[in-house]
């Protein structure tokens, strides 16, 4: 099939620029399409941190930052059924990056929850110790009133008489010690 293209000289001008803005038109719709792919891998993260924020208890621990990474994931999703792929990809990054903060000030907030419930077992243990050696120090005193209460130890207590600090052993009773040679490191003379 041979096709013959015909000079736009010699034609009305109304008729060149037709065929000029035609060209133009369809110019930019192609390079349009095919500029920007649709961000499937940053909608695919966007997702996946939103998850793990979920299953972390974001909604619990940091409810406000779980809510600003979903809806801008859905205003992601609502970009990329209308072909809008640039403002896709910032969403759902934007998106990707709220749910990692809602993610770390949950397990934040998780951690302290836990590090304040040790703390107040720790705490009834130690009331609970307290109460039983008061207890006992009462019925010692009750059986035994010849005794005299007991004090609390003192915080430095000294070291017991046995524990002095004996002479030095005398030199060749203790460690051997290699007597020094006249070779050099390498054991050569």
């Amino acid at each position: 099939m041979v096709h013959i293209f015909f000079p736009l000289f010699g034609r009305p001008r109304g008729a060149r620029l037709a065929v000029s803005t035609l060209t133009l038109a369809f110019t930019l719709a192609l390079s349009g399409c095919a500029s920007t792919p649709p961000p499937d891998g940053i909608m695919n993260q966007a997702q996946v941190q939103l998850q793990a924020a979920r299953d972390a208890d974001a909604a619990d621990y940091a409810p406000v930052d779980l809510g600003f990474a979903q809806n801008k994931f859905q205003q992601a999703q609502a970009a990329m059924a209308k072909g809008k792929y640039d403002d896709a990809a910032t969403l759902a990054d934007e998106a990707r990056a709220d749910a990692e903060l809602a993610r770390a000030k949950a397990r934040l907030a998780a951690a302290r929850s836990q590090i304040q419930s040790k703390g107040d077992a720790n705490r009834q243990l130690r009331d609970q110790i307290d109460q039983s050696l008061s207890h006992e120090q009462q019925q010692d005193q009750s059986q035994n009133p010849a005794l005299p209460v007991q004090q609390q130890a003192p915080a430095d207590m000294p070291a017991p008489a046995a524990s002095s600090l004996a002479e030095p052993i005398p030199q060749g009773q203790g460690f051997q010690t290699v007597p020094q040679s006249t070779t050099d490191q390498g054991g050569h003379p």
